[in-house]
């Protein structure tokens, strides 16, 4: 059996090579030649895994140490047999104190409370639930938008553009397929009042960096399109600017690490279906008033400095976000 693995997934280092040969890779240099004689690849989002490298190859599973997909062509890997499997939902406390820092900036620059703010959630998945839960205790009035989820359960679901027009604050966490790709277009950016302010913690291809651009409200952004070589105007232009660490916490990438495990223990019945980072205690959810979180979060969640050191230019987008020190969850 062989396993070829992203270099830069956490944790993983060791598990596997009792039972396998493994093989650690850039998660940008993987090519057919790798991969032609692999049963198993363990990736993020930097490793397109599409008919030009798969074709041929004898790969069985994708592992993917991510909650999205849209870097894995899911119809080929449903015709050739091959089996794609997804994190999801690892890094949704990660992502959720992302959001929590930016919203406390936001209140600390803008001087409000969240009794006076209504926050609209575009995708109510594991994360928007998250963001949900957390924002209603703080006192926000929140807006839903997920047409999937609406059309499943019905409830107080709207329409992107009702949650648009009444939103102080609107954060993205959709997935990113082809109902998604630039979302937050000029029309919709059009829609949401000019002092507001637009969050996107998703996918970068969810919103047009043209729309953006030309946006009169002030952005947040942990996500771009054409990563890792951004627009720099757009980069400029941001309150809050993190190159796509939403969800780097400790905890969440254990949670992803696990996953993939787990995932690959069960299809090829090896002993590791209960394998957790010894390194990575685990947190349990818990409430936290929105004035402690706000005197708290910096601490551990620092998105102004992060954000400064990103638009220095001193290390560029991709070694920033490889080369990231893992916060770790406290709520």
């Amino acid at each position: 059996m062989k396993v070829i693995i992203d270099r830069a997934i956490p944790y993983i280092q060791g598990i596997l090579e009792p039972y396998a040969e493994v093989v650690y890779l850039d998660g940008n240099a993987f090519t057919a030649r790798d991969v032609h004689d692999a049963d198993c690849l363990v990736i993020r989002t930097r490793t397109r895994c599409n008919e030009a490298l798969l074709d041929g190859s004898s790969v069985k599973m994708i592992a993917t140490a991510t909650i999205g997909f849209d870097h894995i062509d899911l119809q080929y890997c449903a015709s050739h047999g091959i089996e794609v499997v997804t994190a999801a939902g690892c890094n949704a406390a990660g992502v959720l104190q992302w959001v929590a820092s930016t919203l406390a900036m936001l209140a600390k620059e803008e001087g409000w409370q969240p009794q006076e703010r209504t926050l609209g959630i575009v995708g109510v998945g594991n994360v928007g639930r998250l963001v949900e839960q957390y924002a209603r205790e703080w006192g926000f009035s929140v807006l839903r938008c997920d047409p999937p989820r609406h059309e499943r359960e019905g409830g107080d679901f709207l329409k992107l553009e009702e949650v648009a027009a009444l939103s102080d604050i609107i954060t993205f966490h959709t997935p990113l397929d082809s109902t998604t790709f630039h979302l937050l277009d000029e029309r919709i950016v059009g829609l949401i009042p000019r002092h507001a302010t637009i969050i996107n913690a998703s996918r970068g291809e969810v919103a047009s960096t043209e729309a953006l651009l030309a946006a009169p409200q002030r952005l947040c952004l942990d996500v771009w399109e054409n990563e890792p070589n951004i627009n720099q105007a757009l980069l400029a232009k941001a309150f809050v600017a993190t190159p796509h660490i939403a969800g780097y916490s400790a905890q969440g990438k254990a949670n992803a690490s696990a996953a993939a495990v787990r995932a690959i223990a069960e299809r090829f019945a090896l002993p590791l279906t209960e394998w957790y980072p010894n390194e990575v205690q685990r947190v349990e959810r818990q409430d936290i008033s929105w004035q402690r979180m706000c005197d708290t979060i910096e601490e551990h969640c620092d998105l102004a400095a992060e954000s400064t050191r990103l638009k220095s230019g001193e290390e560029d987008f991709e070694a920033m976000r490889n080369n990231y020190h893992y916060r770790e969850e406290y709520f």
